[in-house]
């Protein structure tokens, strides 16, 4: 009797140090990470040589109701998303954009604009020009947040350890470039993507992160 309470006890110290030893190793190891995306984008009468002698200009981002907070930081980190992955283009940022109009007395007939938008999904021919010509581009390129979710998730191990978290971020992005001169809608694309993340630490997948991986590999369909 007694060789088997030893016998017993020496196992559950011997899984014990093993589940300490994994814990340690996991511990020191990266996260273990998988994404998941869908890339869709259609060129309609974007011109090349054009967007690069012109440049592009931001305006304001929309999004799904209850995530309006987001738009300005969707704006700024495609921005910069934009600015390294094509360094030869001049773009403007939205707060550029937005005081180039505001300076234009524009204000009014750009909320306008907008909220025909949200009606019609069309924006006016004329306001276009009128951006287009303020902050000296264009073309106008225009976000839309289709959606943003984070969720947390523990994987419990053995004598209630926590082994692993997952994490996992989801976000639905577009966006539409419009030719400031036209009135036409000259390139779009769509960008659907999956990320999670297996790990020991508290920080999740931030939006910032979400959203510069999803602008590379959209920017990667642009012309």
């Amino acid at each position: 009797m007694q060789i088997a309470i030893q016998s017993s006890t020496r196992w559950r110290v011997l899984v014990l140090t093993l589940l300490g030893f994994s814990v340690m190793v996991l511990s020191g190891c990266a996260s273990i990470n998988q994404k998941h995306s869908t890339t869709q984008s259609m060129v309609i009468n974007l011109d090349p040589a054009v967007l690069k002698a012109s440049g592009i200009a931001f305006i304001t981002p929309s999004s799904v109701t209850g995530q309006e907070e987001d738009k300005q930081a969707l704006a700024l980190a495609f921005t910069e998303a934009l600015q390294l992955a094509r360094p030869e283009l001049r773009v403007v940022s939205l707060p550029a954009t937005l005081s180039a109009i505001n300076r234009a007395d524009l204000s009014g007939e750009y909320r306008q604009m907008f909220e025909d938008y949200r009606l019609t999904g069309i924006f006016s021919r004329a306001t276009l020009q009128k951006v287009s010509q303020v902050t000296g581009v264009r073309y106008l390129a225009q976000l839309k947040l289709g959606g943003f979710r984070q969720e947390s998730k523990n994987r419990w191990g053995t004598f209630g350890i926590r082994m692993l978290e997952t994490k996992t971020t989801s976000l639905r992005l577009y966006l539409q470039i419009w030719d400031g001169e036209n009135g036409s809608v000259a390139w779009e694309g769509g960008q659907e993507l999956l990320s999670s993340r297996e790990t020991l630490k508290e920080d999740a997948i931030s939006f910032k992160m979400a959203v510069e991986q999803s602008a590379n590999e959209l920017l990667t369909r642009l012309p």
